[in-house]
């Protein structure tokens, strides 16, 4: 049954991807819900893009500080998790996956610790699952997580190249399915 759904699911991203804009416009919706499956289900495509925080965050290691506007040009999948957050914690393996597999100039899996999270317990969490593909920033303050309306933990969002929410998951999620793959894949035009 789940080589039949991932057959489907492929089928729908060679298909749908004629009706996908330009890279730096936004891609046609019904498209990309098209592709959601599973867990994936959750993620709620927005019918206009929204603004998105420019609030300050912390780089990790105290290499000084970013604002999301510092990541435009490429897609960015946010998530917005917690040391203490077992959905967070459970998901962060699969969020990994997703940054090896699609990472570079046009995506990037960007994590941001929010609230009370120790530095060093960001570290060996990372290292005790052998993440080190992902960014171990914090909003201490919760500043970026309170102007994006974050009122729990995880959330996902997903930013355009232009600096612009286009759809958010709350609670976890499986980033690392043929689902979540395959919308990754249809933001990038891959299969085009």
């Amino acid at each position: 049954m789940r080589l039949f759904r991932s057959a489907l699911l492929y089928l729908a991203l060679a298909l749908g991807a004629n009706a996908l804009h330009a890279a730096d416009a936004a891609p046609d919706t019904a498209t990309l819900e098209a592709l959601r499956d599973g867990t994936m289900k959750k993620l709620v495509f927005h019918a206009e893009p929204t603004p998105v925080s420019e609030q300050p965050f912390m780089l990790a290691d105290g290499a000084g500080e970013a604002t999301l506007a510092d990541y435009r040009g490429k897609w960015v999948l946010l998530n917005f998790w917690a040391t203490w957050c077992a959905p967070c914690r459970k998901e962060m393996p699969m969020l990994a996956e997703l940054q090896t597999e699609f990472g570079g100039d046009a995506f990037e899996v960007l994590t941001l610790a929010t609230g009370r999270n120790n530095p060093a317990g960001i570290k060996k969490f990372f290292a005790e699952h052998g993440i080190d593909n992902l960014p171990r920033h914090q909003d201490p303050k919760q500043a970026v997580a309170r102007e994006m309306a974050v009122l729990g933990l995880p959330i996902t969002v997903i930013i355009d190249p232009e600096g612009r929410e286009i759809a958010r998951l709350r609670g976890d999620a499986e980033w690392n399915s043929d689902s979540a793959k395959a919308i990754i894949a249809a933001l990038l035009g891959d299969g085009a």
